[in-house]
């Protein structure tokens, strides 16, 4: 063995123990046989870079919060373990001094850590209450189709979120789970009832589709028409059928009225077409029928009007798109021939030129025996008899006129 060898933080004796030294004098780390002294002591002092290295990824790792402050205690342990009993050769001191300066980070980052989980348990409790509540609300009310999916969201949000103490997890969870399964049982209760009504349409529907194609070879076409009309009442009065017969029911019943109007509608399209000859026909009555207007004698009218109106009798139908036209066209003829004759009776009324007749009679006689006795009280010299006797002719002379005008009018 040669001479032993120094380095600046230890040493190799002859014997080839190496020694490091420490705030406490040496320690002894180990023996080297298998080369040169001087290869020894870089051997030990590659294995301090190693742990020095090691100590620096904790104080990275420390700064960027990638491991938490109990790993970060064990981290150190094990460094700490290498400073005072392990087989390196370097600085310890500076690599202990390292270390106690990692130790109040760790405190740090503890109650860092503390807080951000307090603030995640808040957050979770309120975000629980929140998904219990608006699961009671779901409950509470009849939404059966969208209730089901929200409260389905509803789970993965709890399911996301971290849990709290047991205590207070497990008596939310019991009050949301409730929630969910008085939804479930009502919402199994409703879908219940409504497969029995639902059945129970089908049936109602099943005979409406059977009396509906009973009907549609009918050509009875207006009472009929009023019958389909009544089926469509009871269709929409019997409610929906379950879902996958609704479809097929009503394709069937629909198809029934469609074979029943179709050929009611080709029929009437026979008709409108042997029709259209009698509204032509219509057309030259209506030309003769309106040169009566307006009516000047009312008589000439009249006479001329019973042979227009047995003409139009006699021309027949119409089609069903020109009757509104050619019917309003006659009435209006119609309806000024009986307007003037009303006028004309109105105007010759014998019974009110009677009337007006007597009416003016009297009313002469009246201003006769009225001049006479205001002649008298003239000659009297009575004052106010006079006056009242003039207010009194003044009275009946102006009801004179009038009754005149109304003799004038039936004259």
């Amino acid at each position: 063995m040669t001479d032993g060898a120094t380095h600046e933080w230890g040493r190799i004796d002859a014997e080839g123990n190496v020694f490091v030294r420490t705030a406490d004098g040496e320690r002894q780390i180990g023996q080297w046989q298998a080369g040169t002294p001087e290869e020894g002591l870089a051997m030990y002092a590659r294995r301090y870079e190693g742990l020095v290295a090691e100590v620096e990824l904790l104080e990275q790792r420390l700064k960027g919060g990638a491991v938490s402050p109990d790993d970060a205690i064990k981290a150190m342990a094990k460094v700490r373990d290498q400073v005072t009993a392990g087989e390196v050769l370097g600085d310890l001191v500076a690599v202990a001094t390292r270390l106690d300066a990692l130790e109040p980070q760790i405190e740090a980052a503890r109650e860092e850590r503390a807080k951000a989980k307090a603030a995640r348990t808040a957050e979770a409790e309120e975000g629980k209450n929140r998904i219990v509540a608006e699961a009671e609300t779901i409950a509470a009310g009849t939404d059966w189709r969208k209730g089901a999916d929200r409260l389905r969201e509803l789970l993965d949000e709890w399911k996301a979120l971290p849990r709290l103490s047991k205590s207070a997890d497990d008596a939310l969870w019991h009050r949301f789970s409730s929630a969910r399964t008085q939804y479930t049982r009502a919402r199994k209760h409703h879908f219940g009832e409504l497969s029995v009504q639902r059945e129970a349409a089908a049936k109602v529907k099943e005979k409406l589709i059977a009396e509906a194609e009973a009907l549609s070879t009918s050509t009875d076409w207006g009472p009929t028409a009023g019958r389909y009309r009544d089926l469509m009442a009871q269709w929409k009065k019997a409610g929906s059928a379950p879902r996958n017969v609704e479809d097929k029911l009503w394709k069937r019943f629909r198809a029934a009225q469609d074979v029943f109007f179709q050929a009611r509608d080709e029929s009437n399209k026979a008709l409108d077409a042997e029709y259209e000859v009698n509204a032509e026909k219509k057309v030259e009555i209506l030309a003769d029928a309106e040169k009566l207007l307006p009516i000047t004698d009312v008589d000439a009218a009249r006479k001329a009007w019973h042979d227009i109106a047995d003409r139009w009798e006699a021309a027949g139908k119409v089609p069903r798109a020109r009757m509104s036209e050619l019917e309003g066209r006659i009435r209006k003829v119609e309806q000024a021939i009986r307007a003037a004759g009303e006028q004309e009776w109105k105007r010759t009324d014998p019974e009110k030129s009677a009337r007006a007749d007597d009416m003016v009679s009297k009313l002469e006689r009246a201003i006769t025996e009225t001049e006479e006795k205001l002649a008298k009280a003239q000659a009297a010299g009575d004052a106010k008899k006079v006056k009242d006797l003039e207010s009194t002719l003044a009275g009946h002379r102006s009801f004179l006129e009038m009754a005149q005008k109304a003799q004038a009018d039936y004259s």
